[in-house]
């Protein structure tokens, strides 16, 4: 059903799928590959990075937020120097750590799903 599906959106579009780069992941689900037509098939992965975001077969976010911390934390020790400067403006710090190290941080947070084990303190001591 979802290969004919996908195959006719394919068509009507006029767009032709690049079976190399293409793959599949099932959230939940037993991982094999998507047979389509004439023996063509698309691969299956437990994990896929797409627009920045980590996904994966669990269906959970952790491990899109400790990247997301990780990336802060790099961003931080780039501009150490700068962040500890005497000859910078303490707003202009500011205005470079909400547009670099937060960016960095909560890109694509909006997608986050919320949990009760989630312990928001981790991301609470990234806001002034």
């Amino acid at each position: 059903m979802i290969k004919r599906k996908i195959k006719e959106t394919y068509e009507k579009w006029g767009l032709d799928m690049n079976l190399n780069k293409t793959k599949c992941s099932c959230i939940g689900q037993t991982h094999s590959n998507l047979k389509l037509d004439k023996g063509s098939e698309i691969e299956s992965c437990q994990e896929y990075k797409y627009q920045g975001g980590i996904f994966n077969t669990s269906g959970t976010d952790d491990k899109e937020i400790r990247s997301r911390v990780i990336q802060a934390r790099k961003c931080i020790a780039c501009l150490q120097e700068i962040l500890w400067s005497k000859d910078i403006r303490k707003e202009r710090k500011l205005n470079i750590y909400n547009a670099l190290i937060k960016n960095s941080l909560l890109y694509g947070s909006e997608t986050w799903g919320l949990t009760e084990n989630r312990d928001g303190s981790k991301l609470q001591r990234w806001m002034p």
